[in-house]
């Protein structure tokens, strides 16, 4: 199998980052440890030169990333039960459960997205590092439809989508409070949060960021919110919306400090429901839909309820 290139551009939004932190960024399986092997190694330059770690990139630099070939990952393969909701021989759709990890990190090597898949796909051992085949991912607590790639080659493919902003990711959120506008977009650059590892953060040394949104419901103190992501940042939902003072219902992390049991939610209420792109193999497009699960839909059936909203049904 021959080394997978991928040339990229840099934008006037990255600007100035440090050239590990950039590829880590823009690739979506290559962590920063791993970029900094790759740089070091020469397999990513910048303007056909070999660069730094902490080189800063430039506007209009052009980025190559070399990955050597695949090689087993070393991880634990489990046989856990996965809602399939497309496969092909490049792409799998999976409809995540809230309180699965997506991939294997201290604390949770096992038990997650990626050992479940590795189980069911042996050939997804790939891209050098903790997050085969993985191309988005949603936090733990999150539910709903991510897309895997199965081989490389689809890798790229959809790497290059998101590259391009051409996949669509909708969700189904409810924040705290009313929405003054029909709808609108959180253009606002996130990055870590200086006192706080755990958290992200609005800052203005962030990577860029957009999130558009649509108001779909209101229910008094709350609003039920369709939010289309333009970029896929940590956590990228919940920071917005909290900068606007508006968190998401029942997120520990971003909103008030207040039992999680609220409307009986044991979880921020934030489900992936659409998503949409080209499939790898012959460029048609796709689009999936989930449903809310039921622990959400039971948490706006008492939104509703107390907002005195009925529903045609």
């Amino acid at each position: 199998m021959s080394a997978e290139l991928l040339r990229l551009v840099v934008e006037p939004a990255d600007e100035g980052e440090r050239l590990d932190r950039y590829a880590s960024g823009k690739v979506a399986d290559l962590s920063r440890t791993y970029a900094r092997q790759l740089i070091e190694s020469a397999h990513i330059r910048v303007n056909d030169r070999n660069a730094r770690p902490a080189t800063p990139v430039r506007i209009g630099d052009v980025v190559t990333v070399c990955l050597p070939e695949a090689q087993p990952v070393g991880l634990i393969a489990e046989p856990l039960p996965l809602r399939l909701v497309f496969e092909d021989d490049d792409v799998v759709v999976i409809d995540k459960p809230a309180g699965m990890v997506v991939h294997p990190a201290p604390g949770h090597e096992r038990g997650t997205l990626v050992n479940a898949l590795l189980a069911r796909y042996p050939e997804m051992a790939i891209g050098g590092g903790l997050r085969p085949g993985i191309v988005h991912r949603l936090d733990r607590d999150t539910s709903g439809l991510l897309v895997v790639a199965r081989n490389d080659r689809a890798l790229r493919a959809l790497q290059a989508q998101q590259q391009a902003r051409t996949m669509t990711k909708i969700y189904l959120v409810v924040v705290e409070g009313p929405m003054k506008e029909p709808e609108g977009v959180i253009d606002a650059p996130i990055g870590r949060h200086p006192t706080n590892r755990l958290r992200m953060a609005v800052t203005p040394g962030g990577r860029a960021a957009r999130t558009r949104w649509r108001m779909l419901e209101a229910l008094g103190e709350y609003t039920l919110v369709e939010v289309q992501l333009e970029t896929g940042r940590t956590h990228q939902i919940r920071v917005h919306f909290a900068s606007r003072n508006r968190p998401v219902l029942g997120d520990p992390l971003y909103g008030p400090k207040r039992p999680r049991a609220t409307f009986g939610l044991t979880r921020q209420f934030l489900h992936a429901h659409r998503l949409g792109f080209e499939l790898p193999s012959n460029g048609a497009s796709v689009e999936f839909v989930s449903p809310l699960p039921d622990d959400l839909a039971a948490a706006l059936t008492k939104l509703r309820q107390r907002a005195g909203v009925s529903v045609a049904g």
